[in-house]
Formats: structure tokens, sequence, C-alpha cells
């Protein structure tokens, strides 16, 4: 019998209802997110399955499981859905009605220091632009990019099958420091690594790379095996922990950064120091960034290049410091 071509058939909110399954691995969360009750998603998935004529989810006691024909699905349907977001937000801005509509993610530790300049320079050339900006997990945003539901993601290198139909850029590198609140007694200490445990640690969630980075710092400075310790990744929690509750927070320089400047926080001085973190930009390797999109590219490329020229800068300032210091200039 020859296959039939479903044409019009597919509606928009099929692929809405599928992707929501796929991101969320249940009807019910599927739902909520998209603010339907759960037999509307479920009838709406029956329909896409009959329509295509392939079972597209596997359901079970661990939810909803894409199949071999949903797989493959994923990326085409994802494609389509943010097309037409791309379009119909584009003719919207174009003809003076709706703001254009921008969805991006962002590591929360990348966030907190990256968003203010890049918001800035979005604003200069969209006076009118919604942006939705969600904070999660690498593994997070990984997976709501290759759903369609961002456009595009800065956060950091992951194994290769989560990199599947996903491109890296690295914008540039960062270390991961141990900082506490100005006056605490660590920055006193003749051996810091020592004397961690005896105060209330706060580290990257278990699972996450930079929380390996943190592991790897410990160890290469000799502190003793935490019994004890909070794990978040919220910046904002993390940062009152360390202000109000004489916290060592190990987190990438640059969320830090302003804290540091002022002096509200300083770094401990572990007699270790962290490899660099790379940062990069995410795209799908299947879909072209919205204009508006685009713009916010451009504007993280150029923060990027002006935190590498900073940080060369200062690294020559140190030597020649140094060089001084040791009367060898």
């Amino acid at each position: 019998m020859q296959n039939r071509i479903p044409d019009g058939r597919v509606k928009f909110r099929h692929l809405q209802c599928f992707l929501a399954v796929a991101q969320f691995g249940a009807v019910q969360k599927a739902a909520e997110s998209l603010s339907i009750t759960q037999p509307a998603v479920s009838k709406t998935i029956a329909e896409l399955e009959a329509i295509l004529g392939v079972k597209l989810f596997e359901r079970g006691r661990h939810g909803a499981q894409p199949t071999r024909e949903g797989q493959l699905f994923i990326p085409h349907a994802s494609a389509c859905v943010l097309a037409l977001r791309q379009g119909v937000g584009l003719l919207a801005h174009e003809s003076g009605g709706a703001a254009a509509t921008l969805e991006i993610g962002m590591l929360p530790t990348v966030a907190a220091s990256l968003a203010p300049p890049v918001m800035k320079a979005l604003a200069a050339q969209w006076p009118r632009v919604v942006v939705r900006l969600a904070t999660a997990s690498n593994a997070e945003l990984l997976e709501k990019l290759k759903a369609g539901a961002i456009e595009c993601a800065i956060g950091r290198l992951s194994e290769p099958e989560r990199m599947v139909g996903l491109a890296f850029e690295q914008l540039y590198s960062e270390p991961l420091v141990a900082v506490v609140r100005a006056g605490h007694p660590l920055l006193a200490s003749a051996a810091p690594a020592a004397e961690l445990a005896r105060h209330p640690v706060v580290l990257p969630p278990y699972g996450t790379m930079i929380r390996q980075s943190a592991e790897q710092l410990l160890g290469a400075c000799g502190a003793p095996p935490l019994d004890s310790f909070v794990e978040v990744l919220s910046v904002s929690v993390a940062r009152a922990l360390a202000l109000q509750n004489d916290a060592v927070w190990f987190v990438p320089l640059y969320a830090a950064e302003a804290d540091l400047a002022d002096g509200a926080l300083a770094r401990v001085p572990l007699p270790a120091a962290s490899t660099d973190e790379p940062v990069g930009l995410i795209l799908r390797t299947d879909a072209q960034p919205s204009p508006v999109a685009r713009t916010l590219i451009d504007a993280v490329r150029e923060i990027a290049r002006e935190r590498l020229a900073g940080r060369m800068a200062k690294k020559a300032r140190g030597r020649r410091r140094t060089m001084r210091e040791s009367g060898a200039e």
C-alpha cells in the first residue's frame, strides 16, 4: 500500500505536545508546562501517532520515553516549531505589532555575570523584545535546546552523546575559586585548606561539571574529606550562605566577580589552583538563529572577547609585579 504523507493534518498543537512530553518524560509534567489538562495531552499525542502511523512513546511506571521513531521525529518537530516561532516573531516585529520574542538558556553561574551586559547590548538594537531566560543545569539546557524550547544556550561542553545535533563554540575560560565573606577566619589562616571542614561549605550539585572541578581542587590542595556540605545551583542562595553563614563557596570566578571587586567577598588562598573551565555558546546544527538571537550571539561574542583581553592584561600586570618584587626588572 502506498504511504500517505500527513500533509496539513499535523498541527502546531501536535508538535507542541509531542516536544513537551519528550522533554519532561511525563504526560502530567508536559500538561503543566503547556497549561492544559493531562487527558488533553494524551489525546493530542494519540492523534499524532494515528496521523503518522507510528508509536512515538513507550508509557510505563517511569513516565513516557520516546520510541526509536519518536527519537527520529524530535529534531524535525523541534525545527518546525522553532522556525514557526521565529517567523511569527519577525513578522510581528516588522509590522510594529507584538514585540520580538527570544527564548535562551544560561547556566545560573554564567547568567549572574553575563546576562546584564548581554541584555543591555540586546536592548540597544531591539528596544521592543521579550526575553525568556531559562537558568538550569547544563544537562537540562541541552535537552531544552534539542526540544526547541530555547534558541541557544550558554553553557559547558558535555559528553559526546549529549552533544549530538549540537555545536559548541568556546567563548572564554574561567577558574573555579573558593570565596568567603570579608573578615572570614580562613583569610587569616596559615593553612586554609586544612581548616575548610571547620566551616560550612557550598558546592555545585553532584553530577555537574563544575562539581567535578571543585572536587579536583579540593583534592589538589590537600583538604580533608568533607562530611557536611550544601549542594546548590542557585547563585543568589549560595551567595547568601557565604555572606551570612560564614560558608566557603566554590564558584566560577565571574559569578563572584562583582562581590570580589567591591570587597564583600574575598578569595581563599588555597595552595593549589583549579583548571580553567570553558564556557561556550551552544546551538543546534539543524536550525538557524532568528535575527534577534543573532544580535544576542554577537553581543555574547563581543563580551567574551573583552573578558579574554581583560584576563590577559591582568596576567601581564601580575607578571610585571612579580618581576619588580624579585628585582628582575
